[in-house]
């Protein structure tokens, strides 16, 4: 499954970085080809010429070489990777990947990168367990990454696993795991994410607080299963490290139910997670709208609904799911609107839930079919529920 595969180790400095070199050596085993790209601190805990001689290449740690003027294209690097993987992921290295430092070749070659990118966290359990690391795993998971952990936070010896790098045979499973068929292979699946932005002026716009992650992580989800993925998002900060996604960035309603239409009758799956706008301003201004009185008066024209277009124009062979949020009467409301949208599924979730809805890295939802039965599930990070939802469609087929 790995054979031919190109893969980028990183290894950062960790007091784990010895089960880096057994790591090389299985999937150079495995039929991969291997190029190692080591941090600064990871010079300190083992030698580059170990892992050149696993690797069968050179190991890379500068952008250039100073004696020959050699230059090492972080972009070519990023392209050239099936996947990468991030073993062992110091607590550094993790802070700067989730805020988009770029001090080192590593780090260039993560930021330039269009593959699938793991991370084996491994580090001191209190460093671990501190919140900043907690809250930059997560923005990592939300912007795509795979965090590799042992599954259980135990590990065989009874010792506790968390802080501790994944061992190097797991990883590989993990891998594995990648390059597999998952049950979406040959599927293409329609997602919108995000907020839209309904301008009044050059300046001005009317908005949602919606940031995109739940989109993003089905998004992710499903090409982690196999589907070739269309995104049609809102403007968010949050990016796309897969190669099966298309992402395709539009601002308004409009530009979204556009874009949607054009790819629809493509797709055999569509999942409208978007918050988009259900007005727009009648009128946009071409300058910038002056302060003027005391009060000042909108008209607002209603937007395409996109859903209950894309439901007029459903075929036997496509489902579609459709998102409710909703903060009274929420399964009655979810209902009526899975009914007249022509949804297969609704994802029903509530602003009065702690934790869910906008802005959080969790959710708590309840999934609803056309049958009206429903299913709740418990609070989970935003990439655990977008599985859920992802298998409640497989179900749906």
């Amino acid at each position: 499954m790995l054979q031919g595969k190109k893969i980028i180790i990183g290894v950062c400095g960790s007091i784990a970085v010895y089960k880096s070199a057994l790591l090389v050596r299985l999937l150079v085993k495995a039929g991969a080809e291997v190029k190692v790209i080591m941090t600064d601190s990871a010079l300190d805990f083992i030698t580059p010429l170990t892992l050149s001689t696993l690797s069968k290449n050179p190991v890379l740690n500068k952008f250039s070489n100073s004696e020959t003027g050699e230059w090492t294209n972080h972009v070519d690097l990023g392209l050239w990777a099936d996947l990468i993987v991030i073993a062992p992921a110091s607590a550094n290295t993790i802070a700067k990947m989730a805020n988009g430092y770029c001090d080192n070749l590593l780090l260039a070659t993560y930021l330039s990168a269009k593959c699938p990118v793991f991370v084996a966290p491994a580090m001191d359990l209190d460093m671990y367990a501190h919140k900043s690391t907690k809250e930059n795993l997560a923005k990592l998971q939300s912007y795509g990454n795979k965090v590799i952990v042992p599954a259980s936070g135990e590990l065989a010896s009874g010792l506790v696993g968390e802080g501790r790098m994944q061992e190097p045979e797991e990883i590989v499973e993990e891998l594995e795991k990648n390059f597999s068929k998952g049950k979406l292979a040959g599927k293409k699946v329609l997602i919108t994410a995000g907020p839209t932005y309904e301008a009044l002026d050059p300046v001005r716009f009317i908005g949602n607080h919606s940031s995109g992650k739940m989109g993003y992580a089905i998004a992710h989800e499903a090409a982690s299963q196999g589907a070739e993925v269309i995104l049609v998002s809102g403007p968010t900060h949050l990016s796309v490290s897969n190669s099966a996604i298309q992402l395709i960035s539009v601002s308004s309603a409009d530009e979204m139910f556009t874009a949607c239409k054009e790819h629809y009758s493509k797709v055999d799956i569509c999942i409208l997670s978007a918050a988009v706008a259900d007005y727009r301003p009648k009128i946009k201004a071409d300058q910038k709208i002056k302060k003027k009185g005391e009060e000042m008066t909108l008209e607002l024209v209603k937007t395409f609904d996109i859903a209950a277009e894309l439901g007029k124009l459903k075929k036997k062979h496509q489902i579609n799911v459709g998102f409710a949020l909703e903060t009274e009467n929420e399964s009655s409301n979810a209902s009526s609107k899975l009914k007249s949208k022509n949804f297969d599924l609704i994802v029903l979730n509530s602003l009065n839930d702690k934790g869910a809805g906008f802005g959080h890295d969790t959710n708590k939802i309840t999934i609803i079919d056309k049958n009206n039965n429903s299913k709740a599930f418990d609070l989970k990070s935003k990439q655990e529920v977008a599985k859920d939802i992802i298998n409640s469609i497989i179900d749906v087929k």
